[in-house]
């Protein structure tokens, strides 16, 4: 009677599953161990392009923006669908997810890789990148070459405004820069400048410079930066097109600039 009795004991026990309370306790070997580590898997829309990934690789190095944007320091907002949203370009968003993932940067469209990871400030693919030729010798050779000119820049911007004040029912525009990398070759484009009268207006002038790159370096530097912005366009001795000048001046180009 007594075997029978604990028998029944036990058969209470499991039926009622270590209740508490009225509260069912699991048992031990479904709950998760705490060493257990569970991923959090996140959907991201990235200016349109879905990725998917996890917690731990978006926060891979803690000090970088794309770290601070997933530790709730920024608000990101969601789209239709509940993803977070970066509005930022996706298309190279998956090198930046590769690095991530597996610390190997990409092989391919360097320099738009480059201005992502300046972007979400991650360090270690910024100072990779910096290394490789494309990156450094931009940064180091022409940048550096460039912010030795005066209003470089500024001079960039007022091209591509005259550009497009001259396209109204044109192919073609055509714009005049002066391109003059030594003192004594300034005194003379000053000679020059001086008959041209409103003319001279029009014209876009670059230098003088001390560094050793040459006028044709600096015509190569005026066409790549502009088409940067997207523009096709081409550069030729002044004379061929536009004439405010009696004759030719060797320091005198034409920047010419096909619509369609």
């Amino acid at each position: 009677m007594l075997t029978a009795a604990i028998c029944s004991s036990n058969l209470h026990r499991r039926q009622v599953g270590m209740s508490f309370r009225g509260r069912r306790i699991p048992a031990a070997r479904n709950m998760p161990s705490p060493s257990q580590k569970i991923a959090t898997v996140l959907n991201l829309n990235v200016g349109g392009q879905i990725y998917t990934t996890t917690l731990s690789t978006l926060t891979r190095f803690p000090g970088s923006k794309l770290a601070e944007m997933f530790r709730g320091h920024t608000r990101l907002p969601v789209d239709s669908k509940g993803r977070h949203f970066i509005d930022r370009k996706g298309t190279y968003f998956k090198y930046i997810l590769e690095f991530l993932r597996t610390q190997e940067p990409p092989s391919q469209f360097v320099e738009e890789v480059y201005q992502e990871a300046l972007f979400y400030g991650i360090e270690p693919l910024v100072k990779h990148l910096e290394d490789l030729p494309e990156i450094y010798g931009e940064l180091v050779g022409r940048q550096n070459f460039l912010a030795q000119v005066a209003n470089y820049r500024e001079n960039i911007e007022v091209i591509i405004q005259l550009a497009r004040a001259d396209t109204v029912a044109a192919r073609q525009s055509i714009v005049m820069v002066c391109v003059v990398k030594s003192r004594e070759d300034n005194a003379e484009y000053l000679q020059t400048i001086s008959r041209l009268g409103s003319s001279k207006d029009l014209i876009v002038k670059f230098g003088p410079w001390d560094p050793s790159p040459t006028v044709s370096d600096m015509l190569h530097c005026i066409k790549m930066d502009i088409e940067k912005r997207g523009y096709k366009v081409s550069y030729q001795p002044y004379g061929m097109v536009k004439r405010p000048l009696s004759k030719p001046c060797k320091f005198f180009y034409e920047l010419i600039f096909t619509w369609w």
